[in-house]
Protein backbone atom coordinates (compact mmCIF):
# COMPACT_ATOMS: atom_id res chain seq x y z
CA UNK A 1 0.00 0.00 0.00
CA UNK A 2 3.05 2.26 0.12
CA UNK A 3 2.39 3.78 -3.29
CA UNK A 4 -1.18 4.71 -2.49
CA UNK A 5 -0.19 6.03 0.92
CA UNK A 6 2.36 8.35 -0.64
CA UNK A 7 -0.19 9.78 -3.07
CA UNK A 8 -2.92 9.99 -0.39
CA UNK A 9 -0.63 12.05 1.82
CA UNK A 10 0.25 14.38 -1.06
CA UNK A 11 -3.47 14.85 -1.70
CA UNK A 12 -4.07 15.54 2.00
CA UNK A 13 -1.35 18.22 2.16
CA UNK A 14 -2.46 19.72 -1.13
CA UNK A 15 -6.08 19.75 0.01
CA UNK A 16 -5.16 22.08 2.87
CA UNK A 17 -3.63 24.52 0.38
CA UNK A 18 -6.63 24.26 -1.93
CA UNK A 19 -8.95 24.80 1.02
CA UNK A 20 -7.38 28.20 1.70
CA UNK A 21 -8.39 29.21 -1.83
CA UNK A 22 -11.90 27.84 -1.50
CA UNK A 23 -11.11 25.42 -4.32
CA UNK A 24 -12.82 22.49 -2.63
CA UNK A 25 -16.30 24.01 -2.41
CA UNK A 26 -17.47 22.77 -5.80
CA UNK A 27 -16.24 19.23 -5.15
CA UNK A 28 -17.71 19.08 -1.67
CA UNK A 29 -21.06 20.43 -2.85
CA UNK A 30 -21.26 17.50 -5.25
CA UNK A 31 -20.25 15.05 -2.52
CA UNK A 32 -23.02 16.44 -0.29
CA UNK A 33 -25.58 16.18 -3.11
CA UNK A 34 -24.66 12.57 -3.89
CA UNK A 35 -24.61 11.58 -0.20
CA UNK A 36 -27.99 13.19 0.47
CA UNK A 37 -29.46 11.60 -2.64
CA UNK A 38 -28.35 8.11 -1.64
CA UNK A 39 -28.94 8.25 2.12
CA UNK A 40 -31.29 11.13 2.88
CA UNK A 41 -30.77 14.53 4.42
CA UNK A 42 -30.60 13.54 8.10
CA UNK A 43 -26.99 13.94 9.24
CA UNK A 44 -27.51 11.75 12.29
CA UNK A 45 -28.63 8.83 10.12
CA UNK A 46 -26.37 9.37 7.10
CA UNK A 47 -22.67 9.12 7.98
CA UNK A 48 -21.55 9.84 4.40
CA UNK A 49 -23.50 13.07 4.44
CA UNK A 50 -22.17 13.95 7.89
CA UNK A 51 -18.59 13.46 6.73
CA UNK A 52 -19.17 15.51 3.57
CA UNK A 53 -20.71 18.31 5.64
CA UNK A 54 -17.86 18.16 8.17
CA UNK A 55 -15.35 18.37 5.30
CA UNK A 56 -17.25 21.36 3.88
CA UNK A 57 -17.27 23.13 7.23
CA UNK A 58 -13.53 22.48 7.58
CA UNK A 59 -12.90 24.59 4.46
CA UNK A 60 -15.35 27.30 5.60
CA UNK A 61 -18.09 26.58 3.09
CA UNK A 62 -21.03 28.88 3.94
CA UNK A 63 -23.94 27.28 5.77
CA UNK A 64 -26.36 28.35 3.03
CA UNK A 65 -24.28 26.53 0.41
CA UNK A 66 -24.29 23.36 2.49
CA UNK A 67 -28.04 23.51 3.06
CA UNK A 68 -28.72 24.10 -0.64
CA UNK A 69 -26.56 21.12 -1.58
CA UNK A 70 -28.43 18.89 0.87
CA UNK A 71 -31.79 20.05 -0.49
CA UNK A 72 -30.64 19.42 -4.05
CA UNK A 73 -29.70 15.90 -3.05
CA UNK A 74 -33.03 15.21 -1.39
CA UNK A 75 -34.97 16.78 -4.25
CA UNK A 76 -36.29 19.73 -2.26
CA UNK A 77 -34.50 22.08 -4.66
CA UNK A 78 -34.27 21.63 -8.41
CA UNK A 79 -30.93 21.28 -10.15
CA UNK A 80 -29.06 19.14 -12.64
CA UNK A 81 -28.61 15.57 -11.44
CA UNK A 82 -25.12 14.76 -10.15
CA UNK A 83 -23.85 11.24 -10.89
CA UNK A 84 -20.77 9.25 -9.92
CA UNK A 85 -18.63 7.98 -12.80
CA UNK A 86 -15.41 5.97 -12.62
CA UNK A 87 -12.91 6.86 -15.34
CA UNK A 88 -9.95 4.60 -16.13
CA UNK A 89 -6.76 5.18 -18.04
CA UNK A 90 -3.01 4.97 -18.33
CA UNK A 91 -0.31 7.35 -17.17
CA UNK A 92 3.33 7.78 -18.24
CA UNK A 93 5.10 4.45 -18.42
CA UNK A 94 1.75 2.68 -18.89
CA UNK A 95 0.87 2.84 -15.19
CA UNK A 96 -2.80 2.42 -14.22
CA UNK A 97 -4.89 5.41 -13.13
CA UNK A 98 -8.48 5.57 -11.89
CA UNK A 99 -10.59 8.68 -11.21
CA UNK A 100 -13.88 8.85 -9.37
CA UNK A 101 -15.80 11.86 -10.65
CA UNK A 102 -19.07 13.45 -9.60
CA UNK A 103 -20.55 15.40 -12.48
CA UNK A 104 -23.76 17.00 -13.67
CA UNK A 105 -22.60 16.73 -17.29
CA UNK A 106 -20.70 13.64 -18.37
CA UNK A 107 -20.47 15.04 -21.92
CA UNK A 108 -18.28 17.80 -20.50
CA UNK A 109 -16.27 15.78 -18.00
CA UNK A 110 -15.05 12.94 -20.23
CA UNK A 111 -13.48 15.16 -22.94
CA UNK A 112 -11.84 17.36 -20.31
CA UNK A 113 -10.30 14.35 -18.56
CA UNK A 114 -9.21 12.89 -21.91
CA UNK A 115 -7.39 16.16 -22.62
CA UNK A 116 -5.68 16.11 -19.21
CA UNK A 117 -4.50 12.53 -19.69
CA UNK A 118 -3.10 13.36 -23.13
CA UNK A 119 -1.43 16.58 -22.01
CA UNK A 120 0.48 14.71 -19.29
CA UNK A 121 1.64 11.73 -21.31
CA UNK A 122 -1.26 9.41 -20.56
CA UNK A 123 -4.43 8.15 -22.19
CA UNK A 124 -8.03 7.87 -21.02
CA UNK A 125 -9.07 4.25 -21.55
CA UNK A 126 -12.25 2.26 -21.86
CA UNK A 127 -14.33 1.07 -18.93
CA UNK A 128 -12.65 -1.97 -17.38
CA UNK A 129 -9.21 -1.40 -18.88
CA UNK A 130 -7.44 -1.15 -15.49
CA UNK A 131 -10.23 -1.77 -12.98
CA UNK A 132 -9.12 -5.37 -12.49
CA UNK A 133 -5.84 -4.11 -11.00
CA UNK A 134 -7.60 -2.38 -8.09
CA UNK A 135 -9.74 -3.24 -5.10
CA UNK A 136 -12.33 -0.88 -3.66
CA UNK A 137 -11.53 -0.41 0.03
CA UNK A 138 -12.04 1.91 2.94
CA UNK A 139 -8.78 3.65 3.82
CA UNK A 140 -7.76 5.49 6.99
CA UNK A 141 -4.32 7.04 7.55
CA UNK A 142 -3.50 8.29 11.04
CA UNK A 143 -0.65 10.73 11.72
CA UNK A 144 2.56 9.86 13.50
CA UNK A 145 2.08 9.82 17.26
CA UNK A 146 -1.35 8.19 17.16
CA UNK A 147 -1.71 5.26 19.58
CA UNK A 148 -1.18 2.24 17.32
CA UNK A 149 -2.50 -0.19 19.90
CA UNK A 150 -5.75 1.76 20.25
CA UNK A 151 -6.15 2.09 16.48
CA UNK A 152 -5.58 -1.65 16.06
CA UNK A 153 -8.08 -2.54 18.78
CA UNK A 154 -10.80 -0.31 17.36
CA UNK A 155 -10.12 -1.49 13.82
CA UNK A 156 -10.23 -5.20 14.56
CA UNK A 157 -13.40 -4.86 16.62
CA UNK A 158 -15.23 -2.89 13.93
CA UNK A 159 -14.53 -4.53 10.60
CA UNK A 160 -10.95 -3.46 9.83
CA UNK A 161 -8.99 -5.85 7.62
CA UNK A 162 -5.42 -4.68 7.94
CA UNK A 163 -3.43 -2.32 10.16
CA UNK A 164 0.17 -1.37 9.45
CA UNK A 165 2.57 1.36 10.52
CA UNK A 166 5.12 2.81 8.12
CA UNK A 167 8.67 3.99 8.83
CA UNK A 168 7.41 7.50 9.58
CA UNK A 169 5.03 6.26 12.27
CA UNK A 170 1.85 6.76 10.26
CA UNK A 171 -0.77 4.07 10.71
CA UNK A 172 -2.77 2.77 7.77
CA UNK A 173 -6.03 0.88 8.15
CA UNK A 174 -8.04 -0.75 5.38
CA UNK A 175 -11.47 -2.35 5.44
CA UNK A 176 -14.18 -3.62 3.12
CA UNK A 177 -16.24 -0.76 1.64
CA UNK A 178 -19.37 -1.93 3.44
CA UNK A 179 -17.55 -1.66 6.79
CA UNK A 180 -16.20 1.86 6.21
CA UNK A 181 -19.07 3.80 7.76
CA UNK A 182 -19.18 1.71 10.93
CA UNK A 183 -15.41 1.84 11.32
CA UNK A 184 -15.38 5.58 10.72
CA UNK A 185 -17.97 6.03 13.46
CA UNK A 186 -15.96 3.79 15.80
CA UNK A 187 -12.80 5.85 15.26
CA UNK A 188 -14.81 9.02 15.79
CA UNK A 189 -16.24 7.68 19.06
CA UNK A 190 -12.73 6.76 20.19
CA UNK A 191 -11.56 10.30 19.33
CA UNK A 192 -9.08 8.96 16.80
CA UNK A 193 -8.70 11.49 13.97
CA UNK A 194 -7.49 10.21 10.61
CA UNK A 195 -5.75 12.50 8.14
CA UNK A 196 -7.19 10.39 5.33
CA UNK A 197 -10.66 8.85 5.61
CA UNK A 198 -12.21 7.64 2.37
CA UNK A 199 -13.45 4.77 0.27
CA UNK A 200 -11.16 4.53 -2.72
CA UNK A 201 -9.55 2.24 -5.25
CA UNK A 202 -6.31 0.66 -3.97
CA UNK A 203 -4.01 -1.24 -6.29
CA UNK A 204 -3.74 -4.95 -5.52
CA UNK A 205 -0.05 -4.77 -6.51
CA UNK A 206 2.16 -1.73 -7.02
CA UNK A 207 4.65 -1.17 -9.83
CA UNK A 208 8.04 0.50 -9.38
CA UNK A 209 9.05 3.35 -11.68
CA UNK A 210 12.17 5.49 -11.95
CA UNK A 211 12.30 9.00 -10.56
CA UNK A 212 11.66 10.70 -13.90
CA UNK A 213 8.57 8.62 -14.64
CA UNK A 214 7.33 9.06 -11.07
CA UNK A 215 7.48 12.82 -11.47
CA UNK A 216 5.50 12.68 -14.72
CA UNK A 217 2.89 10.40 -13.16
CA UNK A 218 2.58 12.74 -10.18
CA UNK A 219 2.02 15.71 -12.51
CA UNK A 220 -0.82 13.81 -14.18
CA UNK A 221 -2.39 12.81 -10.87
CA UNK A 222 -2.23 16.38 -9.57
CA UNK A 223 -3.80 17.73 -12.77
CA UNK A 224 -6.63 15.21 -12.52
CA UNK A 225 -7.09 15.91 -8.82
CA UNK A 226 -7.38 19.64 -9.60
CA UNK A 227 -10.36 19.05 -11.90
CA UNK A 228 -13.58 20.29 -10.32
CA UNK A 229 -15.46 17.04 -11.03
CA UNK A 230 -12.80 14.62 -9.74
CA UNK A 231 -13.22 13.41 -6.17
CA UNK A 232 -10.48 10.78 -5.83
CA UNK A 233 -7.55 9.62 -7.97
CA UNK A 234 -5.81 6.26 -7.60
CA UNK A 235 -2.76 4.69 -9.20
CA UNK A 236 -0.71 1.51 -8.96
CA UNK A 237 2.61 3.37 -8.88
CA UNK A 238 4.97 2.71 -6.00
CA UNK A 239 6.41 6.21 -5.64
CA UNK A 240 10.08 6.49 -4.63
CA UNK A 241 10.57 8.06 -1.19
CA UNK A 242 12.06 11.22 -2.69
CA UNK A 243 9.01 11.95 -4.87
CA UNK A 244 7.44 15.25 -3.80
CA UNK A 245 4.44 17.27 -4.90
CA UNK A 246 4.85 20.46 -6.86
CA UNK A 247 3.05 22.65 -4.33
Amino acid sequence: MAGHSKWANIQHRKGRVDAARGKMWSKLSKAIIVAAKSGGGDLSANIKLRKAVDDAKAVSMPKDNIERAIKRGTGELEGDAVEEILYEGYGPGGVAVMCLAMTDNRNRTAPELRTLFGKHGGELGKTGCVNYLFERKGLFIFPSGTDEEQVTEVALENGGDDVEADDDGQIQVTCAPENHDALSEAFESAELKADVNEVTQIASTNVDVDGSTAGKVLSLLEALDDHDDVQTVSTNVNFPDDTSDSE
